[in-house]
Formats: C-alpha cells, structure tokens, sequence
C-alpha cells in the first residue's frame, strides 16, 4: 500500500486530505450495461408519467388536435437531435457524467461546476421526486376511487418508492439494470395495450373525433413553448444513458445503438397513444379527466379501476429508477473532479456502487416531496435544463473547433448541434417571457453557484476546522459502508485530454 494511505478498518483506506492519490490504486465501476440494459434504460427512463400527465398540458398549450399532435412529434425530433449530438460526445468523450463531462472539456471547470451544482441539487432529484410523486399517485387510485388520496399517503408512498431504489442500487448495478428490464417490460405491455385499443377503434371508423383537428390552435409561441415542455417532460431521459458511459459495454457501439434504437421507438410510441387518447375521448374529455389513460380504459374495457393504475405504476416507478441510476453518476463524477465533496466519488469496495452519491440524492429528492405542485416542478425543471442542454450542443461546436483531430467514432452533422442550439435558446427565452417568476428564481440559483464555485472549489476559503470536519465526515462514513477510493474508468480516444 502506498505510504499516503492508511487502513482504517477492514478493506477500507483513507488518503490525507493533502496527499494526492497514487494513479492505478483505487477502484472502478463494473461495465454492467449492454445493448439490451442501454435500450431499456433509455426507454424505460422516458417512457414514466409523462405520456400519463402531460396529454393534457400539452393539449391545453396547443388548443388542438392537430397542433397536439404536431407538438409530440416535434418533441420527438428535438430529443433524437439532442440524442445523436450526444452521441457523438459520448463516443469521442467516454467519461460518465454526460452534460457535465462534456461542458468541462470543451468550458473548463465552472461552466461545468455550476451544471454540476444546479443539477445536484435541483434538475435530477427535483425529477426523481416529481416521477415518485406519480407513481404514489397511480399506485393508491384503485383504493380512492373518485377522490384524491390524502397528501401524507401520497409523500410516504413515495418516499417509499425512493427507497426501494436506493437499496437496489446500492446493493448491486446489474440488479437495478435488472429491475430497468422487467419493469421496462411492464409498461411497454401498458402503453401497446393502449396502442391497439386505438387502432381497433380506428378500425371501427370511429374518426369523428378528427373532424376539425386544427381549429382552436394556439398562436402565442410562449404558450406553445409551455407545451413543448409538458411534451419534453414525457421525452426527458434520452440523455440518460450518457450519464453512465464508463460503465457501457462497448460505448463505441452500443451507445449510438441504443440511442438510435430507444429514441425513435419511444417517438413512435407516444404519437399512437396520444392518437388513442383522441380517437376514443373528445377534446373535451381529456381536458376534464384526471388521468386520461384510466379515462380511455375505462370508456373501452369497462370498469377494471386497477388495470391502467397498475401498469402506469410499474411505468413510473422504472422511471424513477432510471432517473435515479444515471443522475448520481453525476455526483460520482463530478466529486472525482473534485466538484463535489470527495465523499461522493466513492463506492463500496466489495458491491463497487457508487453508493455516497445514490444516498445524497435520494435524500434531497425526499425533501423535494415538501412541495407538491407538480407543474410547477416541470416547469422549474425545463427552463434550467435546456439553458445547459445549450451550452452541451454549444461545446460540442467548441469541440469541433478547438480539436477537429480528435477521433469521433460518430460525427453528426454540423446543421444539427446549430438546429439544437436556436431551439435550446427559444425554450430558455419563451418561458421567461411567459413566466418569468420560476425562470428568474432558477437563474438566480445558478449564479450563486459562481461565489461557491471560488470559495469551496478553487479553496479561496478553506478554514481548518472545516477541512477538518470535512474529513471526519468523509472517514466516518468510509468505515460506516465499506467504501474505498475510485480511479477514472473512463476511455479517451485521443491523448489530447
């Protein structure tokens, strides 16, 4: 053992905070995920509440069928062009941690703290306990037929659901790419189910629904913008599979399969069940039910009120751990980069989780569940969201400047990331116009990361007793769960990193 290191209990080391670590002495992450668990992590992580939710967001934003369904299948072209620029990161860049990875090569350090900082604490665990939220809510409807379920309830199912999910993924990483499997299945089985029931009726000729679809269509594009995200809310998670490039098989093949796989198939998915939801319900129908998939089941197979609850359920709570699995990568790579306390770069020496940086965000998703507005939530979300999609499409081009020899397994057209950057800025820029209240609060949040970034990062502020309890938090927890220090796993195609 080298000598900057000393054993603090069994198969547990603990560096000096002021000695560096000796390259090639700590631990990685398993490559667990293959082409089968990328799909289904990127599926399965998309495809929770959203398709449940939004329907009627989306309709309310657009004011008509037709503009509805141009809105879902406009959200499908931007998630397969912010996916395939993804892709060409991912293959030239294989460092987990996505927008984070790809913003501090092509930025440097604070672009990417304050991604690092604002996501942490709000973009993925705010996701993580809006998806809890639904699941809570779809899980008790067969036992409140009629009314809401009391908001208690609500919290502790979803605390309950949050919990679950962390002790599958800090138990074992092939479990939960496991769980994303069969509970990936699941809803595939609930959302062709819904799929066939609209074409059956279609079938019937029953296309009454149809007549007029353009009129009442919305023309204020800041109104329009509000629907694009409710529909980009059920699109969120095509980046996920990014967030744990490190731990793909074969990244220069498997992620642009999965991607190009998982992102069409879900576009395709969403546009035939939002054509269900219009050929079986009116315009007027979906605005006035709570939950327009149960609506739809309920006019077609009868009174079955646990069938749609029960499979929605299994839906969101895959996505909930989709979420989950790729958002603490972040937190375990941007505490390797010294981002983040160094407490959340380490996994446990035996299960080799990222078990710190599962726990921490799991903790602040439950403190999220205090609030329960959910649209707002979505909102919230969005707006800080694509202000960093922006800047990864915007690095991608900096890439392309600053290093147009290194090696990109697969190089997209240059239209695209340009494309992807002007929409990124009218998904900024609309809402704050439209609402300008929880952009503002959003984009004051993001630059107070700026005096943090100098004071903690850059050590501009550093007084002992708070190094020192930094590092008794760190060595109390690293006997506590076995953990140990990490080496990078990631592969770069170019030395020029």
């Amino acid at each position: 053992m080298a000598e900057e290191f000393k054993e603090i209990g069994p198969g547990v080391e603990f560096r000096e905070p002021n000695k560096p670590r000796e390259e090639g002495k700590g631990l990685v992450l398993k490559k667990e995920v293959g082409l089968v668990s990328g799909i289904t992590l990127i599926i399965g992580t998309m495809i929770g509440s959203g398709i449940f939710i939004s329907p009627k967001g989306v309709l309310v934003g657009s004011g008509s069928i037709g503009l509805t369904l141009l809105v879902w299948a406009g959200c499908g072209v931007i998630a397969l062009g912010g996916s395939i620029s993804y892709v060409e990161l991912g293959t030239s860049i294989r460092m987990s941690g996505a927008e984070y990875a790809y913003i501090l090569k092509a930025m440097g350090e604070l672009p990417a703290f304050l991604f690092a900082w604002t996501s942490v604490i709000i973009l993925k665990p705010s996701s993580v306990a809006a998806i809890a939220v639904a699941f809570a809510e779809y899980a008790t409807q067969p036992f409140f037929p009629g009314c809401t379920p009391p908001a208690p309830i609500l919290k502790l199912l979803a605390v309950f659901c949050i919990a679950i999910i962390l002790g599958v993924n800090c138990y074992s990483v092939r479990w939960a790419t496991k769980l994303q499997d069969v509970f990936t299945a699941a809803k595939l089985i609930a959302v062709f189910g819904l799929v066939i029931i609209g074409i059956a009726e279609l079938a019937r000729g029953n296309t009454k629904n149809y007549a007029n679809s353009w009129e009442g269509s919305q023309s204020n594009v800041g109104i329009v913008a509000l629907a694009f995200y409710q529909g980009l809310w059920a699109y969120d998670g095509w980046n996920n599979l990014n967030f744990a490039t490190e731990e793909v098989k074969n990244p220069e093949k498997n992620l642009p399969r999965a991607i190009l796989i998982g992102i069409p198939l879900v576009t395709v998915i969403y546009i035939l069940v939002n054509i269900c939801y219009f050929t079986v319900l009116t315009r007027q129908d979906i605005l006035d039910s709570a939950a327009v998939a149960s609506s739809v089941a309920a006019r077609v197979i009868g009174n079955v009120p646990w069938l749609v609850p029960m499979f929605v359920a299994f839906s969101t709570f895959g996505a909930c751990n989709g979420s989950a699995f790729g958002g603490c990568r972040l937190n375990f790579v941007a505490g390797r980069e010294g981002h983040l306390p160094r407490l959340m770069s380490m996994i446990h020496r035996t299960r080799l989780t990222p078990m710190p940086a599962m726990i921490f965000q799991c903790f602040v998703a439950i403190l999220f569940l205090i609030p329960s507005d959910f649209e707002t939530l979505i909102n919230y979300f969005s707006f800080a969201a694509w202000l960093f999609y922006g800047a990864t499409f915007t690095s991608l081009l900096i890439l392309r400047w600053k290093q147009p020899d290194l090696h990109r397994p697969f190089k997209v057209w240059i239209i695209v990331p340009i494309v992807m950057i002007l929409i990124s800025g009218y998904l900024v820029i609309a809402p704050i116009i439209q609402a300008p209240t929880d952009s503002l609060i959003a984009a004051a949040f993001i630059v107070v990361g700026i005096p943090l970034y100098f004071v903690f990062v850059k050590g501009y502020y550093s007084p002992q007793f708070l190094v020192d309890a930094t590092e008794s938090v760190t060595l109390y927890f690293q006997r506590l769960c076995m953990l140990g220090e990490t080496d990078s796993n990631v592969e770069l195609t170019t030395n020029e990193f």
